[in-house]
C-alpha cells in the first residue's frame, strides 16, 4: 500500500474499523524502521494514565493515518511527511486527573520545530493546537527529548475528550521520527490550578492596559437581591442552590402559574403533556428551605384564573380526542394535544383538570402565610411576582386559556390579584408583568398572532408599546384609588444568538457570540445579533420606560441565563450580567434555574458571593469605573470607605492583560489579595500573596485568557466619594 492510499479519509476509517490497516512504513523511506530502544527517561512524575511505552497500553488504540510502525517491541516510528499524523484514542477517559502529557521523542537530524500536539472528541469542542517548542523539553539524551506539556495547555477548558494527536504543522522530509512513553502523569490540582492563574505564566506575554476606579465619584447601594435563583420543585436536590452564594430563590417558572397553595398540585402545560403533578412543590417548604439557608423568597402568585385541581389529571386523553402526535412515553393516555397532522386539538372544559382561582383564593394564600409570619415574628415572602410570561399563556397553558392574552385583560388580572395582595399584606413588595422577552415588552399575544406590521391590539391602544402603556395605567390606576398594585418592573432576559442559551456555544466562536450578547442589557451600541437585529439595551430601557410612566418602580430581571453553565464562557458572560445589575441598581434578578453544582458559572457567582471561601464578597455600593479592551471592571466599597473589592472579566480567549489599576482617586493601598477563576480551572485560586496583610509593591494585576479577577483592596485611609442613600 503506498502513501497516497495511507493518507486520512473514510477509506482509512473503514479499515480502522475493521483492523486491517497497515502500519509498516513504505519501502526506501531512509533507514531502518526501529531504532534502537529509547534510554531510560530521567525522574518523572507518576502517571496517570500509560498509552504508548514499546508498544499500546491501557486498551489504547491506533487511529493514526501517517506510515508508521507501532507494533513494538521498540519505540513507535513514524512518518509524518506530507502533514501526517497519529492519533491515539480510548473511551472513558478521566481528564480532571490529569496534570500533563508526556512524551520522549528523537526527531530526524536537521529537521527544525515542526510537531504539534492535540487533544479531540467528535463533537463542536475546539482544543488548541500546542506546537512542540524548547519550552516544553526537559531533558535530552542521545538525540532523545523529553517532553512535558501541561493539561492546561492542552485542555485549557477541562473539557472530556477521547484521543490524543500527533501531527507535523508542516511539510518535512520523509525520515522516521521515533515517540516513545507516551502518558498523562497524575494531576496536582494546586499545581494546575496555580499554572492557570500565576502572574509568571504570562510573563511578557500580558498586554497592558489601564482601568480606572473612580472613588471620587458617588457610589449607589446594590440590592442583595440581583444574586437570586429560581426554584424548580422540591426533587432538586443540587447542594449549588445552597453553597453558591445565592442570597434569594424565586418560586416561578411555568408550572406556577396553575399552582393549587391548598393542594400542593400544579399542571406541567405544553412543557410535558398539560399533566397534572403533586407532592413535591409545597410552598411551605419553599419558604421554610429558604429561611433555614438564610435566603430570601420571592412568590410566583397565579392570575390566569385556573390551578390544578389534583394531581393525576391531564387535559387531552386519547380515549377522548383520538389519537395526537405525541404521547407521555410513561402514561401513554396522556397527549400533548395535536392531530397527528401537526395541528391544534380544540381543548375541553377547563375542568377537566383544574378549579377557579379568582383573586379571593390568592388573597387566602398571602393572608396565610402573613399570620404565618406573624407568629414567627419575621416576613417569609420579600417579593410577590404576578404570574409568569403571560403572553404566552395561550401556548404553555392553552388547555384552559386558548384566547391569546391582550392589552386590557393584562391590565384586568394585575388590578384585581395585584389589589388582592396588597389588601392581605399592605407592605409587600409587588412585581410584574414578567413577560418572557423582546416581542412581549412591545406587544401583547394578540399581535404577536397577526405580527408586529398589523399590531391590532396595540393600534388600539394608542400604538403604544406594552409595557409603556401597562405602567402607565398602573400609575393612572394608582392616582384615582390610591392603590398601588406595582413596585417592581419584571422583565426576563434570554440571549436570542444562535446556539447561545443552553449548553451549545462552547467553541471559541460561539462563546465570543455569548459573551457579546450580554451586552444587550446595557448597550446602546450594541445591536443584538439575532433575530432582533436592533439594540436591546434592557436595564437603560426598563428605567426610562419607569421615569416616563410610573416613576419610582423598581427593576427586575425575573429570569435570565447566559447559557454555557459548563464552560468558562458561560461564567464570564455570568459575571458580567452581575456586574450590570450592580452598577445599574436594579432590585432584584434571579438566575434560571440555578448551576449545577461543579459548574463554571456557579464559580462565577461565588466570585461576588464568596470568593475566598471565607466570607469575602462584593461590597454593597457600587463605585463607577472605565473599563478597557475585551476588560470589563466591576467596583464595590463598603460604607466607611476602606475597603474596595474589584471584579474583573477578560473576555479575550487568547491574550492575558495586565491591567494598571487606576486607583488614584481612592488613596493608598495597605493590603491587597487576588482570587482568579481563569479556564480550564475548576475553583477560584488565590494568587500569592494568598494573605492580604501586606501592602503590595504595585497594584498592576495580570488578568489570564478568559478569566474572572477578584481584587480586595483595604486603604489607609476613607475614600471621598458620597454614597446615594
Amino acid at each position: 500500500m503506498n502513501r497516497t492510499t495511507r493518507r486520512a479519509g473514510l477509506a482509512f476509517a473503514a479499515c480502522v474499523a475493521a483492523s486491517a490497516c497497515t502500519k509498516e512504513p513504505p519501502k526506501g523511506s531512509g533507514g531502518p524502521t526501529v531504532a534502537t530502544p529509547a534510554p531510560p527517561p530521567p525522574a518523572h512524575e507518576e502517571h496517570a494514565e500509560d498509552i504508548f511505552a514499546g508498544g499500546l497500553k491501557n486498551e489504547w488504540q491506533d487511529w493514526g493515518w501517517c506510515p508508521r510502525t507501532t507494533g513494538g517491541p521498540g519505540p513507535a516510528a513514524l512518518h509524518f511527511t506530507k502533514w501526517g499524523g497519529w492519533i491515539l484514542t480510548k473511551q472513558k477517559l478521566k481528564p480532571a486527573s490529569y496534570g500533563a502529557l508526556v512524551f520522549r521523542v528523537k526527531e530526524p537530524k536537521g529537521e527544525a520545530e515542526f510537531l504539534e500536539v492535540r487533544l479531540e472528541i467528535p463533537t463542536m469542542t475546539t482544543f488548541p493546537r500546542v506546537k512542540v517548542r524548547a519550552e516544553h523539553h526537559v531533558g535530552s539524551a542521545d538525540g532523545w527529548y523529553d517532553v512535558r506539556i501541561p493539561i492546561h495547555e492542552l485542555n485549557p477548558d477541562d473539557v472530556s475528550f477521547d484521543r490524543v494527536i500527533f501531527r507535523a504543522f508542516r511539510d518535512i522530509d520523509d525520515e522516521v521520527t521515533l515517540i516513545d512513553g507516551v502518558a498523562f502523569t497524575k494531576a496536582d490540582p494546586a499545581a494546575i490550578a496555580s499554572a492557570r492563574v500565576s502572574p509568571a505564566s504570562y510573563a511578557g506575554k500580558a498586554k497592558p492596559a489601564t482601568v480606572r476606579v473612580s472613588c471620587e465619584a458617588k457610589a449607589t447601594k446594590i440590592n442583595p437581591l440581583i444574586y437570586g435563583i429560581a426554584y424548580y420543585h422540591e426533587t432538586d436536590k443540587d447542594p449549588a442552590q445552597w453553597n453558591m452564594g445565592a442570597t434569594a430563590r424565586r418560586f416561578g417558572g411555568n408550572t406556577t402559574t396553575r399552582y393549587n397553595w391548598e393542594l400542593g398540585d400544579w399542571n406541567l402545560g405544553g412543557d410535558w403533556f398539560f399533566e397534572n403533578k403533586g407532592a413535591a412543590l409545597k410552598y411551605d417548604k419553599f419558604l421554610e428551605d429558604d429561611e433555614a439557608h438564610g435566603m430570601m423568597s420571592a412568590l410566583t402568585i397565579p392570575m390566569m384564573g385556573w390551578v390544578a385541581k389534583d394531581d393525576t389529571s391531564f387535559s387531552f386523553p386519547v380515549s377522548a380526542f383520538g389519537a395526537q402526535a405525541k404521547t407521555d412515553p410513561w402514561l401513554k393516555e396522556a397527549g400533548d394535544g395535536m392531530s397527528p397532522a401537526g395541528k391544534p386539538i380544540a381543548p375541553g372544559p377547563a375542568t377537566r383538570t383544574s378549579v377557579p382561582s379568582p383573586p379571593e383564593f390568592m388573597k387566602r394564600w398571602v393572608e396565610a402565610i402573613r399570620a404565618r409570619d406573624a407568629k414567627a415574628g419575621k416576613r417569609s415572602v420579600h417579593q410577590y411576582i404576578l404570574d409568569n410570561e403571560p403572553m404566552l399563556w395561550s401556548n404553555k397553558h392553552r388547555d384552559v386559556h386558548p384566547e391569546p392574552l391582550g392589552y386590557d385583560e393584562l391590565l384586568d388580572r394585575t388590578i384585581r390579584y395585584g389589589t388582592a395582595i396588597r389588601q392581605a399584606d399592605p407592605d409587600a413588595v409587588i412585581a410584574g408583568p414578567a413577560e418572557w422577552g423582546w416581542t412581549g415588552y412591545f406587544y401583547s399575544a394578540k399581535d404577536n398572532l397577526q405580527g408586529p406590521s398589523a399590531r391590532p391590539d396595540r393600534r388600539a391602544h394608542d400604538d403604544v408599546p406594552l409595557v409603556e402603556w401597562y405602567l402607565k395605567k398602573l400609575r393612572e390606576h394608582e392616582q384615582k384609588t390610591g392603590v398601588r398594585v406595582l413596585d417592581v418592573l419584571d422583565l426576563h432576559f434570554y440571549p436570542q444568538g444562535d446556539n447561545v442559551y443552553g449548553n451549545g456555544g462552547t467553541d471559541t466562536k460561539g462563546a465570543a457570540l455569548r459573551l457579546r450578547q450580554t451586552r444587550g442589557l446595557w448597550d446602546p451600541t450594541y445591536t443584538d445579533e439575532s433575530w432582533i437585529k436592533e439594540p436591546v439595551r434592557l436595564l437603560p430601557r426598563m428605567k426610562e420606560w419607569v421615569d416616563k410612566n410610573y416613576p419610582g418602580r423598581g427593576i427586575s430581571i425575573g429570569e435570565w441565563n447566559m447559557g454555557g453553565e459548563g464552560h468558562i464562557s458561560g461564567a464570564l458572560a455570568t459575571a458580567e450580567a452581575l456586574g450590570r445589575f450592580a452598577q445599574h441598581g436594579i432590585t432584584s434578578a434571579f438566575y434560571w434555574t440555578h448551576p449545577t453544582e461543579g459548574s463554571p458559572v456557579v464559580q462565577a457567582f461565588l466570585a461576588y458571593r464568596n470568593f475566598d471561601g471565607k466570607g469575602g464578597r462584593f461590597l454593597d455600593w457600587y463605585v463607577p469605573t472605565t473599563g478597557a479592551d475585551h476588560v470589563s471592571l466591576f467596583a464595590s466599597r463598603d460604607e466607611a470607605g476602606q475597603h474596595l473589592v474589584l471584579l474583573a472579566v477578560n473576555q479575550s480567549p487568547d491574550e492575558a492583560v495586565l491591567a494598571k489599576l487606576g486607583l488614584d482617586t481612592c488613596g493608598a493601598v495597605t493590603s491587597m489579595s487576588t482570587y482568579v477563576l481563569a479556564r480550564g480551572a475548576r475553583t477560584l485560586t488565590a494568587v500569592a500573596p494568598e494573605r492580604g496583610d501586606a501592602a503590595p509593591s504595585s497594584t498592576d494585576t495580570v488578568l489570564p485568557p478568559w478569566s474572572i479577577t477578584v481584587v480586595d483592596l483595604r486603604l489607609a485611609r476613607p475614600i471621598a466619594g458620597p454614597l446615594e442613600k
